[in-house]
Order: C-alpha cells, then sequence, then structure tokens
C-alpha cells in the first residue's frame, strides 16, 4: 500500500524545486568532525602506508580533501583489492570499519596486492550524518564520468585507470532505521513520488550484482562475518528490503546499471555489505567488527580464486 507520507519539505505529488533544495539544506546540521574523525586518523597512517588526496571539493566555505590509503609498495604486476567506506555519510560503520581494517590488517597482504582503501567518499555528509550532498543527490546512484555528484565523480575518476586491475571491490555500508523515518521519505518528497513504506531487515547482508553474480564469494563473507553478529533474514515475503533472497544474507542489484559505487570498475569479485546499527542485538565496536571481517574475508576469498 502506497501514501504520502509527511514531509515537511516541498507539496506532496510535485519534486522539489531550488527553492525547496535550499529550505531543505538549511536544515542541515554539522554534528560531527571530518577531520577528527577521519583526516587525523588516515595522517596518524601515512609512516606505514601512502596517503593520497585525489580531489579536494569545497561546499561554500567549507572544504575537504577526499583521502586514499594505498600500500607503499604499489606494483603493477600486483591485483588491486580496494575498500570504500561513506559513501552515505551517515553509515558510520562503513568509514570506521575501513580505517579499522587498515589499522589493524592494512600489510597483512604486502606482496601479494596492493591495497587501495577510501574510507569516506562523502564527507560532508558524514559530518551532517545523511545519506545526500549538499545538492541533495544520492551519491550511491551517481557513480558515472562527469557525474553530477562531486563525490562520485572524484572517486570514478581516481579508479578509471585501475578499472581493469581491481580484483576485489568491497563498499561498506549499513542500512538503519532512518532510513524508513527520514531517507526514503525525503526521496519520495524530492522526486514529487508517493511514499511506500518498507521494512529495515534485523541483521547484516550483502548485495551481489544481477550481471556478474559470484555466489560462492558473497557465501564466504557472510560465513565470516556470522561470527561477529547475525545475518538479516527474509521477511514474509522471502525478501530483504525488496529483493529475493539468494541465499542467506545475500540478495542482488544491477549495480552497475544503477551507477552504484561497487559496480565502478570491472572486478570479479564485488560486494556491498550492509550492517544494522539498531539492533539491540549488536554494538557500534561489533559493526566495525563487522565490516573488517567482512573485509578480510573478500580478500581471501578474491586471492584464494584469482584462477
Amino acid at each position: 500500500m502506497s501514501n504520502h507520507a509527511f514531509y515537511p519539505i516541498g507539496v506532496a505529488g510535485q519534486p522539489w524545486g531550488a527553492a525547496e533544495r535550499s529550505a531543505w539544506l538549511a536544515r542541515q546540521v554539522k554534528q560531527r568532525s571530518y577531520v577528527d574523525d577521519v583526516v587525523s586518523v588516515v595522517q596518524s597512517l601515512a609512516d606505514r602506508f601512502d596517503v593520497v588526496e585525489y580531489r579536494a571539493l569545497d561546499y561554500g566555505v567549507e572544504h575537504f580533501p577526499l583521502l586514499a590509503i594505498r600500500s607503499r609498495e604499489w606494483r603493477d604486476d600486483l591485483p588491486v583489492l580496494l575498500v570504500t567506506g561513506g559513501v552515505h555519510g551517515y553509515e558510520t560503520s562503513g568509514v570506521h570499519g575501513a580505517l579499522q581494517f587498515v589499522q589493524q590488517h592494512g600489510r597483512d597482504y604486502e606482496g601479494r596486492a596492493n591495497l587501495l582503501v577510501v574510507p569516506c567518499v562523502s564527507p560532508w555528509a558524514y559530518e551532517r550524518i545523511h545519506r545526500w550532498n549538499p545538492n541533495a543527490l544520492d551519491p550511491n546512484r551517481n557513480f558515472r564520468k562527469d557525474s553530477p555528484s562531486g563525490e562520485s565523480a572524484a572517486l570514478v575518476n581516481l579508479l578509471e585507470p585501475l578499472v581493469d586491475r581491481v580484483l576485489m571491490h568491497i563498499d561498506l555500508h549499513e542500512t538503519t532505521d532512518s532510513d524508513e523515518s527520514e531517507f526514503r521519505p525525503a526521496l519520495a518528497a524530492r522526486d514529487g513520488k508517493e511514499y511506500e513504506p518498507g521494512e529495515v531487515p534485523d541483521g547484516f547482508y550483502l548485495v551481489d550484482d544481477v550481471d556478474n553474480p559470484q555466489p560462492e564469494f558473497q557465501r564466504a563473507v557472510i560465513e565470516a562475518v556470522a561470527k561477529v553478529t547475525h545475518i538479516a533474514e527474509a521477511d514474509a515475503r522471502g525478501e530483504i528490503i525488496g529483493a529475493p533472497l539468494l541465499l542467506p544474507g545475500v540478495i542482488k542489484y544491477p549495480v552497475k546499471q544503477w551507477a552504484l559505487c561497487a559496480g565502478i570498475t570491472n572486478a570479479r569479485y564485488a560486494t556491498t555489505t550492509e550492517v544494522y546499527p539498531d539492533s539491540p542485538r549488536t554494538t557500534p565496536q561489533q559493526c566495525n567488527d563487522a565490516q573488517v571481517a567482512a573485509v578480510r574475508a573478500a580478500i581471501d576469498y578474491a586471492l584464494g580464486h584469482r584462477g
């Protein structure tokens, strides 16, 4: 059943114009610091890894350097392992899980692969605990060259020379209760559409690609994460967020068609994690640990099945 959910900006059934977008932007408040939480941690790793500023974004008076962490001993004969986080800034464990992985395990693969980690793709949204960038755009529907989202275009440009060298790409996300209380109603209001209530799954799950399904790879990641936190179960329709369950804890989307982050490269092994931080059965640290377990399992499987 669909309905017009109340959203305090715009007129139901009418897409937002410039005035509505400005009104939405005026409501967004900085709640945490990208410099303190992310930049400082990345800089602390500079004695062990190469730190690259691959672009900077200026939104009004705010300046955001976009940072990537690379293996210091980068070799052209080795495959690339890619980890991205913070595409949606409000999905906290994606950012901190990526950083924790580098701190604890980033050098485990020296001599076997090149590691490239982009821990916070969307710093403005990270600070405001939001899904969109300041232009009310979702970066995770805009990963294409000349994207209207600066965050997305910057990452696409960074990865363009590596598009055929990436063996594994894992993109770290969360599904939160605010998806239904804020972000999906806001999306419906922005686009002048009816909001159709959904169900937030309790637990961890993965998103595979319909055009490059890798069920055994996805299974290996799920099995590793199940040792850290619980795996989401299907709803009464046998689905998770409207998509049929392929195997326990795994659904699939047309990743490249939808211009999602996990489809930027031609990686043989790619997945998107979804942690549920609002569950009474988990803690923030457990969410970070689940992301780290997923990254490690994804890397181990990919390196073990290079062919």
